[in-house]
């Protein structure tokens, strides 16, 4: 016991500290995708905003990709991102909707075959670059996000939805359903939703101040221009963003299970401590008693 005791206690301290580390580089990463967004949004200042409901509505055809970790003792963080993998496969069947899974991470590619569904296998071990750094897991994260708008150009696919756990604290990681922004103002042209007059200003016009309600920028060639050549980039920093996050609450949750795993084996410890002494203490009073009953027959 004190071994188990000796070997959650080491795991919770690693878990501990790869959990600081992707928790700085997740809010770093995060922070510069936010004002990447930012310039994005103000290139289409009028692109309507979507809720999750609206984009399910829409899409026919959704590759669902989902993220869980390739290790285990994470309570029940696995299970439960499983979980909604396939109430989502369901929901959407359903609704005669057709669904291409593909998972990031050993254990729900493992549970997807397990359960018979089809799945695309190529980018299930991704979880396990954020891990290494030798692999270059960025670049592994541009060949998914590369893949999924090829889908998408080649109509196989009409939407992209990721589910992931996000990290809320240390006690917390929420499971989110988030959809990739795959289609640009062009490509959503014939969407009642999306002025068509986004684009005004012509490629004619070298320097084009596009004004928003944050700030004004100054853009080189024009804003249509200029958000082709950004998107993809949004589109990878995204999917990276997500990675990270879902990698940062695999560690909160594997440090929260070994720190319940390190606390129930002190406590198991002091019990068995405890019965032991009561058991040796009583094995002591029994030999005293059998040696003094024995000098009281020799007298």
């Amino acid at each position: 016991m004190q071994t188990t005791q000796k070997t959650t206690s080491a795991m919770r301290m690693v878990a501990s500290a790869k959990l600081h580390r992707t928790q700085n580089m997740t809010q770093t990463f995060l922070a510069y995708v936010g004002e990447m967004q930012k310039i994005i949004d103000s290139l289409q200042p009028r692109r309507s905003v979507q809720t999750a409901g609206d984009r399910s509505a829409r899409c026919n055809k959704i590759a669902l990709v989902s993220i869980s970790s390739s290790s285990g003792l994470c309570g029940a963080f696995n299970s439960n991102i499983a979980k909604e993998t396939f109430r989502k496969i369901e929901l959407y069947k359903s609704q005669g909707k057709e669904v291409v899974v593909i998972p990031v991470g050993k254990k729900i590619a493992h549970e997807l075959h397990k359960a018979g569904i089809d799945i695309l296998l190529d980018y299930y071990l991704l979880t396990d670059y954020l891990g290494n750094p030798k692999a270059d897991a960025y670049a592994h994260t541009a060949f998914l996000v590369e893949h999924l708008v090829r889908m998408f150009n080649e109509g196989h696919i009409d939407g992209v939805e990721i589910l992931y756990h996000h990290f809320r604290n240390m006690g917390s990681q929420v499971i989110t359903s988030e959809w990739l922004d795959i289609a640009t103002d062009k490509d959503d042209s014939d969407d009642p939703q999306v002025d068509e007059g986004t684009d005004a200003v012509s490629e004619a016009a070298p320097q084009t101040a596009v004004a928003t309600s944050h700030t004004s920028f100054l853009t080189e060639p024009s804003p249509s221009a200029l958000l082709a050549e950004l998107h993809p980039k949004m589109l990878n920093a995204k999917m990276y963003g997500i990675l990270l996050d879902s990698v940062t609450s695999e560690h909160a949750a594997r440090m929260m299970a070994m720190q319940t795993a390190d606390d129930n084996a002190k406590e198991l410890l002091q019990e068995l401590t405890l019965l032991y002494n009561k058991s040796r203490q009583q094995a002591i009073t029994n030999e005293l008693i059998d040696i003094m009953g024995g000098k009281a027959g020799s007298n």
